[in-house]
């Protein structure tokens, strides 16, 4: 073997996850006649991983909107669901003001999300994005696991259950750039919404499972509720740490686009052995610091230099995209946290069927986001798409408002379809767009602004998703219609913001057409 060759082998041991050369060594050994296609093996395990991550943050969010209907209760019920100092709920949400404090637990949240959002992408295009997800992940646990532990202790202090939601908040801001970072390393443009479509259910996903998993403690221990996703999140971040790979130079991958320079010396035998299922190393100069890339003369280990917040917002579509976020995220995060409350509400059913209703809007999101995808690559217009789609979610939400609680039936069609189409572009901007604006023609082929744009766009649209659950709060107490009227027309606003890169999407084709003919 090669003198640069074994430099870079031993490399290896001190960039790869301990997980995955613990699997190279279990193959050689079990399986050495075998040959893997190493590319193939790794872009599914960070398909996989990535998922299954940001499943467990969207898991670990959605308890809260299960719990609020038996932390605050009707006192004049037969039937008390928790024990609490009186019969109308868990002080301090046994008053009437109860609904002002859970809009103040969702802001707390929301808005220290947002505001951390735009210093997490920055964060994320600097550090390793294993070390930054794993950490994030089991944060987000240890805080899930103390607002429910809070029921067992008998904490009753606002000012507590209002910081461990602000601590949540910043951490669950490692997901989004984290993920969708780690796509665009390690996938291509070939597909990218159909890929990112499918990939995206994890959000969905993550809402129906936090959903069924809080439904199930609700009514015996509301604190479970919080504590058994709280644990899943920290072990799955965990994982991530064991088998996470940051990027496809790495593990001797081609990048997307990259400037390393690449060992062409003849193989010996040796090197051909190791190349049936091995993590073959180029330097990296994070050896000695693995959570830190050390810059150089260049701007970093590959000669690309981080981009800053200015300059993402230069990118052409940035801006109205992410304002379409905005007034996007608001309209579906005021039906993830509030949604179990509305049915239960509008309907006779009780707290665990409620909920259990509600994940039906997320059903029709999975669907949503794909075929949002499949019509984006398609076409090549994401902005059309996400437009029309936006068009024909403002009539099915007033529809759903008038006649969804007539029957069972006619509120699991209008759910499921009001999900497709208000998720739809939700997804398409947050995954797909994202993507193709942060490896924008203006960037030159710099990869290292895929977290700075996601950031960017999908902090804007979190500043949206803690103004409509806040907004909701006030509002519904004057009647439940005036929220859905505040959701038709941020649905129509978002549309709207839209028009200009429709325009330019329209003329686009257009001229395509007419040079074929």
């Amino acid at each position: 073997m090669s003198p640069h060759r074994t430099r870079r082998m031993s490399h290896s041991y001190n960039d790869i996850p301990v997980g995955v050369l613990a699997v190279q060594k279990l193959a050689r050994s079990c399986c050495p006649q075998l040959r893997w296609k190493k590319e193939t093996i790794f872009k599914a395990s960070t398909f996989v991983l990535t998922y299954l991550a940001y499943t467990c943050y969207h898991m670990s969010r959605k308890p809260i909107s299960v719990v609020k209907s038996v932390l605050h209760t009707n006192c004049s019920d037969t039937v008390v669901h928790n024990t609490s100092s009186n019969d109308c709920g868990y002080a301090p949400f046994d008053d009437s003001n109860a609904p002002a404090l859970f809009a103040a637990l969702d802001s707390a949240f929301l808005f220290s999300y947002a505001a951390a959002m735009f210093v997490s992408g920055f964060v994320a295009e600097r550090v390793s994005l294993r070390y930054f997800l794993a950490f994030g992940m089991i944060f987000s646990g240890v805080f899930s696991y103390l607002f429910g532990i809070a029921k067992t202790w008998s904490i009753h202090a606002m000012s507590y259950f209002i910081f461990v939601q602000v601590c949540a908040g910043i951490s669950q801001t490692t997901g989004w750039p984290g993920v969708v970072a780690l796509i665009g390393r390690w996938f291509g443009k070939s597909k990218r919404g159909l890929i990112f479509g499918i990939w995206n259910s994890h959000t969905s996903i993550g809402n129906i499972l936090g959903t069924l998993i809080a439904a199930q403690y609700v009514e015996k221990d509301w604190a479970l509720s919080f504590i058994m996703p709280g644990i899943i999140i920290a072990v799955i971040g965990f994982v991530l740490f064991l088998f996470l790979v940051d990027c496809p130079e790495m593990v001797g991958c081609n990048p997307q686009a990259s400037s390393t320079v690449v060992d062409r010396s003849p193989p010996n035998d040796s090197d051909i052995e190791d190349n049936a299922y091995d993590a073959d190393v180029n330097y990296r100069p994070s050896e000695r610091t693995p959570i830190l890339d050390r810059p150089t003369a260049h701007g970093n280990a590959h000669g690309e230099r981080p981009i800053g917040l200015k300059d993402a917002l230069l990118i052409p579509g940035v801006i109205e995209f992410s304002l379409c976020l905005f007034f996007s995220k608001l309209v579906s995060y005021t039906f993830l946290y509030w949604l179990p409350l509305y049915i239960q509400s509008s309907s006779t059913l009780g707290p665990t069927l409620s909920a259990d209703l509600s994940i039906l809007f997320d059903v029709g999101g999975i669907f949503g986001a794909i075929v949002a995808g499949m019509i984006s690559d398609w076409s090549g217009m994401s902005a059309t798409t996400c437009t029309v789609m936006l068009f024909l979610a403002s009539p099915v939400l007033l529809v759903y408002q008038e006649y969804g609680a007539t029957s069972v039936f006619v509120s699991v069609f209008l759910l499921m379809v009001a999900g497709f189409l208000v998720n739809g572009p939700y997804a398409l901007i947050t995954t797909s767009v994202s993507a193709e604006l942060g490896q924008h023609s203006s960037l030159e082929g710099n990869a290292k602004a895929l977290a700075t744009v996601t950031a960017i766009i999908d902090g804007t649209g979190s500043i949206g998703a803690a103004v409509g659950p806040l907004m909701a709060g006030m509002i519904s107490s004057a009647g439940w219609q005036n929220v859905f009227y505040m959701l038709i027309i941020s649905d129509f606003i978002a549309m709207l913001l839209l028009v200009r890169l429709v325009k330019k999407e329209c003329t686009r084709v257009t001229r395509s057409r007419i040079r074929i003919e």
